[in-house]
């Protein structure tokens, strides 16, 4: 009997907005790999993901492993991405006057 052993692809699905997806799930790398440096074992990402498999989530940490500078570099620009949104974001909503309108609200109904 002879043994083949097939190497697989890394379960990484690239959306076309750019970000990279874990297996067929809705969970990106960057959770995955965020977690991972944090120092959370593989089974604990999995319990934290149901969605994920485990042998996605190594095959995702393998992947890192093995392309850190790139993987790094992606890390960093959906970082600039997510705090350009979030400065957008409280551009138009000011977080100051959306609290002040929920204490007041709270405030109002406290007194009805």
């Amino acid at each position: 009997m002879e043994l083949t052993i097939v190497s697989e692809i890394a379960p990484l699905e690239m959306t076309p907005e750019g970000v990279v997806r874990v297996g067929k799930t809705r969970v990106t790398l960057d959770t995955v790999i965020t977690v991972f440096k944090q120092g959370t074992t593989a089974e604990e990402i999995a319990y934290r993901y149901p969605s994920l498999s485990l042998a996605d989530i190594y095959s995702a940490i393998a992947f890192y492993l093995n392309h850190q500078p790139e993987v790094e570099t992606y890390l960093q620009q959906r970082e600039q991405q997510a705090q350009e949104i979030r400065r957008i974001n409280e551009a138009k909503f000011d977080p100051q006057g959306l609290r002040d309108r929920l204490i007041a609200r709270k405030t109002h109904q406290q007194v009805c």
